[in-house]
């Protein structure tokens, strides 16, 4: 593959570890919808498509809009208790960034709590683009996010990555033209991920130097 100029990002799940705070959200808002034994299990294969598809989903009902805001309510509430990068997530955009590749985040949350996301954990101004659900008439897996991020930083497809944690980010990629990368530490397993027509999985944030025809930085010893 060409060298990489273009690395767009999925958010939660990829570089924000959000998986306990979007669980904790959808136990709370679902409380008194859903069936007694509705657990984390039945929240993981879905983790990734939009809110609203997810509510009507889980709770059988057409009109979700009560479930959303209180799903909303509750996410903002524990937000800072519960979200961190993951590992190695913060020097890697930070060199990434100096060595001027082009870096977008493409997601399918709503901007407020995507843009929240990137400053509390210091990222933001390492990111060059960003495409949330209300930039787009079509979610992922639809290309249309991943053609947008692309379109924002004038990307050639041939020498973009698409890097997420769940199928419709892998199917996004593929139908956009770019390469599909899935991370490791995803809730939905490597094999799942490979499943879905990933090009590559790596089990560390810094496997990304090499796309981009970077060395990587030799690791100080304390």
């Amino acid at each position: 593959m060409n060298a990489v100029r273009t690395m767009l990002f999925d958010l939660d799940g990829t570089i924000l570890d959000t998986n306990e705070l979007i669980i904790r959200s959808f136990l709370e808002s679902l409380k008194g919808t859903v069936h007694e034994g509705f657990s984390r299990d039945d929240i993981i294969p879905s983790m990734g498509e939009p809110l609203e598809d997810q509510m009507k989903r889980f709770s059988g009902l057409e009109d979700v809009t009560h479930l959303v805001a209180a799903y909303r309510e509750v996410n903002l509430r524990l937000h800072d208790e519960l979200v961190e990068p993951f590992t190695y997530v913060n020097e890697v955009l930070d060199r990434l960034h100096r060595e001027g590749i082009a870096i977008g985040i493409v997601t399918t949350k709503m901007r407020l709590t995507t843009e929240r996301g990137l400053k509390f954990v210091g990222i933001y101004d390492k990111v060059d683009a960003i495409v949330t659900i209300d930039d787009v008439t079509n979610a992922k897996p639809h290309p249309e996010p991943v053609q947008r991020g692309m379109e924002l930083l004038k990307a050639d497809p041939a020498s973009t990555i698409m890097v997420g944690d769940s199928v419709v980010d892998m199917a996004a990629a593929k139908a956009a033209g770019a390469t599909a990368v899935g991370v490791a530490w995803s809730l939905k397993g490597a094999e799942v991920l490979r499943k879905a027509g990933a090009d590559y999985v790596i089990d560390d944030m810094r496997e990304l130097y090499a796309f981009a025809g970077l060395e990587q930085e030799p690791i100080e010893k304390g």
